[in-house]
């Protein structure tokens, strides 16, 4: 198991919020993107170290971020790469939360 995916996730969730703020003035995008990416980060952190909840903190976030881009995937590349890697990061998380439990 590996905390890398929720680094790369935090990353780029704080960097996209900043650059859609920059961009469009939009105080939702910043506050979810660094809300999220905070989650993703804090998440790695706690895999990192073999803490509780990082696994679930993870994919949790992932099934957050994958809700709120899953309706805007058809409205352009962005949205449509958010959902993927999302939905990626997702299945990744719950097939070794789920490895761990069986």
């Amino acid at each position: 198991m590996s905390a890398y995916p929720a680094y790369t996730m935090g990353g780029l969730c704080a960097v996209g919020g900043v650059a859609g703020f920059l961009r469009t003035r939009s105080y939702p995008s910043i506050i979810a993107g660094l809300g999220v990416g905070a989650l993703y980060l804090w998440s790695a952190d706690n895999i990192r170290k073999g803490t509780s909840n990082g696994l679930e903190g993870a994919l949790g976030a992932s099934a957050l971020l994958l809700l709120s881009s899953l309706p805007r995937v058809a409205k352009g590349p962005v949205p449509a790469l958010l959902t993927v890697s999302a939905a990626t990061s997702a299945f990744y998380y719950g097939n070794v939360i789920y490895k761990l439990g069986a």
